[in-house]
């Protein structure tokens, strides 16, 4: 069976993955830019946005693992839009006219609405189900392919509390929000089930990376 996958996925040092205050003006809230500065450093990043240079790193070398064996993404309402897009119908994303999926995507949404096919072969469709549906369809669309866990936040909370996550890879950011959505809560003795590592980057975050034992 395709694993479900969830990489380069920041939180600061006191667990949140997002800051207060989300708007369409400020889609990380608080936090802004500063728990993905490590990403944007990067030469994959630098590829991805058609500019020169970037780091060749540790930081580049997971960041790359992105994309591999990936044949659908599922995420949640608040990664695709911010607070009251679903009352916008000309919303389609943070991402332009080609986002960065390239597959299959699968919003989790109380407010469904008909698919939206984008440049590049990412399609979006808009579900209102459990996770565990969620990653049945995402897995028949991926074609045998891996599925990647997307975020926010709360989406990789519920698919983790449902024991539905096979790897994921975790940034630890070294700055303090205070304040936010946090990642962890609810997860008590979550390492239990999975074999973990992490390294240091000299950029200063910190690669954590859960890999599920016994299956």
């Amino acid at each position: 069976m395709s694993l479900a996958r969830v990489h380069n996925f920041s939180i600061s040092l006191d667990g949140f993955a997002t800051g207060e205050g989300l708007s369409l003006d400020a889609p990380f809230g608080h936090a802004g830019e500063r728990l993905h500065e490590w990403m944007f450093a990067t030469r994959w990043w630098h590829e991805m946005t058609d500019r020169p240079g970037g780091t060749s790193g540790l930081d580049d070398a997971y960041v790359r693992q992105f994309t591999p064996g990936i044949g659908a993404e599922i995420m949640g309402a608040g990664k695709f839009g911010h607070p009251g897009w679903h009352g916008d119908p000309q919303w389609k994303g943070w991402w332009g006219a080609n986002p960065p999926f390239h597959t299959p995507a699968f919003v989790l949404t109380h407010h469904p609405r008909p698919s939206i096919e984008m440049e590049g072969g990412t399609t979006f469709h808009f579900l209102d189900t459990s996770p565990a549906e969620a990653l049945r369809t995402a897995r028949e669309a991926a074609g045998g392919q891996d599925v990647r866990i997307g975020g926010g936040p709360s989406t990789i909370r519920d698919f983790l509390a449902a024991g539905l996550i096979d790897h994921m890879h975790v940034v630890v950011v070294p700055i303090l929000l205070g304040r936010g959505v946090r990642l962890w809560d609810g997860l008590e003795s979550l390492e239990k089930d999975y074999a973990v590592e992490a390294v240091s980057s000299p950029s200063g975050v910190t690669h954590v990376t859960f890999t599920r034992t016994g299956r």
